[in-house]
């Protein structure tokens, strides 16, 4: 099954119109430094651990959008509607999507 890449703003879009869970797949330090407001952390080794609603669409987002493509095909494979954000986290940022540190400060992308 394909994964369909999304840039930030149709991730934003995804989520705000289909209620689609943003899940940022990236590292402990790197989820610290910042995340999306209402994203889900699950690091990558840990995905299969989780179980997720194949109910509901899913974003995955990482770094510079390797590791999310990764997860992102191993969510397909279970039937769940994925996307993969071209360019990560770095284009989240640079793109002006909203940022926070686990303390509600600004964050920047590690």
């Amino acid at each position: 099954m394909d994964v369909e890449e999304v840039d930030p703003a149709g991730a934003k879009a995804l989520m705000e119109r289909s209620g689609a869970l943003l899940l940022d797949i990236r590292e402990d330090d790197e989820w610290a430094a910042w995340h999306a407001p209402g994203a889900v952390h699950v690091r990558l080794r840990d995905l299969e651990a989780h179980t997720l609603d194949a109910a509901m669409p899913v974003v995955a987002v990482c770094r510079s959008g390797n590791r999310s493509g990764v997860a992102a095909t191993k969510l397909a494979t279970s039937e769940v509607t994925v996307y993969n954000v071209v360019d990560g986290t770095a284009a989240w940022q640079e793109t002006g999507q909203p940022a926070l540190r686990n303390d509600g400060t600004a964050g920047t992308v590690t």
